[in-house]
């Protein structure tokens, strides 16, 4: 009987101190800000989980490895990702909906976790810098790249196996890229692939220091290095490891390892290219020269492109 009594004094004055706790939270406020800070004692205990717009976006490039680089962001304690791009900057039917309906499309997180939404058609969007810059300034940009003519062709081969599942037939790959031998300026998917067109538009609103280039080729051949860089960029304590990656043979790309737990990315990546012959590849690899020798100036580094 006295073990009952004493059992529950301890739970009422552990209901207590939470109570107190909680009012104290929301006594100062608790913060919903979307740029990201250092999570706290009390605002781990005191789980205010809610919708926040994200303190980060991944605007691009197009099959540039975007997805890949948002899984192993989310590998981080301290990072929740939107699941699916929600393309609310650049689609005129989201973006009439407003911030609430962004936001509703954000994950849960809790005081201190920083949210994370990629869509790649960002990057090439003109409307989109500003609409961002509006949301807010201070928001940090991730762009992942890869040389634009391997780009190009995974590009053509993504719209190339939608069409075909879809049992509708596509243009082989050099008839779209060439007109009447010479490479067609005003193929879209080779348009995509002139980063340095697109990234003059975002530095017009922020500063380089606030976009953080990613190699998406090191990132496949070996993701830590990379990861690293991110984490740095974002201000998060170095969280992932080494030991987070494995190199699955069978896909030809390295898998996510957490908690014990593997996860790949699905089919679509590392599907076989579609063909493109030797002399046309020198030809889109020499026009891609001076548009990747501007893009290399604007970000102050190099890449071994074609």
């Amino acid at each position: 009987m006295l073990w009952t009594v004493l059992l529950a004094l301890l739970v009422l004055l552990l209901l207590q101190t939470q109570l107190s706790v909680c009012l104290r939270e929301l006594r100062s406020g608790g913060s919903s800000s979307s740029v990201y800070s250092p999570p706290s004692s009390s605002s781990s205990f005191y789980n205010a989980t809610q919708q926040r717009l994200p303190g980060a976006i991944i605007i691009g490039v197009r099959k540039g490895g975007t997805r890949a680089l948002l899984e192993m962001l989310n590998l981080h304690p301290d990072v929740e990702v939107a699941k699916a791009e929600v393309h609310y900057f650049n689609v005129e039917e989201h973006y009439r909906r407003g911030l609430a309906w962004y936001r509703a499309q954000m994950p849960f997180t809790v005081p201190g976790q920083l949210t994370v939404e990629k869509t790649p058609g960002y990057f090439a969007a003109p409307q989109v810098p500003a609409r961002v810059s509006d949301m807010n300034p201070a928001v940090r940009l991730l762009l992942i790249v890869r040389d634009p003519a391997e780009r190009l062709i995974s590009d053509y081969t993504q719209v190339l196996h939608n069409r075909l599942t879809r049992h509708k037939p596509y243009k082989p790959l050099e008839e779209l890229l060439l007109h009447k031998g010479h490479i067609d300026p005003g193929y879209k998917a080779l348009q995509r692939s002139l980063y340095h067109q697109h990234l003059a538009r975002w530095l017009e609103v922020f500063p380089r220091e606030q976009i953080h280039v990613v190699d998406g080729d090191a990132l496949i051949r070996d993701p830590f290095p990379e990861l690293r860089k991110a984490e740095r960029f974002l201000d998060l304590p170095p969280r992932i490891n080494p030991s987070n990656f494995y190199y699955n043979t069978t896909k030809g790309f390295y898998c996510l390892l957490s908690a014990g737990h593997d996860k790949c990315l699905d089919e679509s990546k590392g599907r076989p290219h579609a063909p493109l012959s030797t002399q046309a590849l020198k030809k889109l690899c020499r026009y891609f020269r001076k548009p990747n020798k501007l893009f290399f100036e604007m970000v102050g580094r190099s890449f071994a492109w074609c």
